[in-house]
């Protein structure tokens, strides 16, 4: 299994047990071979532990992850020996307006079509 299917799996056993609205899910690229649609559906699931009262922190590049955060910390401004700074933090709009922020360009268009949240089942 890869990383995503992994994390795709425990998750799913984890949305068995009984919610306490008291648990942290920190997920690492959960998107990794997702197909668009199933990345709206994982969104979907991930928004519906956050109005349960639970936290969700998650490592992402995917965009329309990024975009549907309630916070974001963009660390960088380059990868590896180069990066591992804050360049960028705060609601996704204002991260789309942060100049060193790589990520921020690639945001600012992604947001262009605004940032509905997925309907919560």
């Amino acid at each position: 299994l890869s990383g995503g299917e992994a994390q795709r799996i425990k998750l799913t056993k984890e949305l068995s047990r009984k919610n306490t609205g008291k648990t942290l899910y920190l997920l690492d690229e959960p998107t990794t071979g997702l197909h668009f649609d199933d990345v709206r559906k994982l969104l979907e699931v991930l928004s519906e532990l956050v109005e349960l009262d639970n936290t969700v922190v998650i490592i992402e590049h995917n965009l329309e992850v990024i975009k549907h955060s309630d916070y974001i910390i963009d660390l960088g401004p380059e990868g590896g020996e180069r990066g591992g700074w804050i360049v960028a933090q705060g609601v996704p709009e204002k991260v789309a307006r942060e100049e060193k922020s790589h990520t921020a360009k690639f945001l600012k268009r992604a947001l262009a079509g605004g940032r509905k949240a997925p309907r919560i089942k």
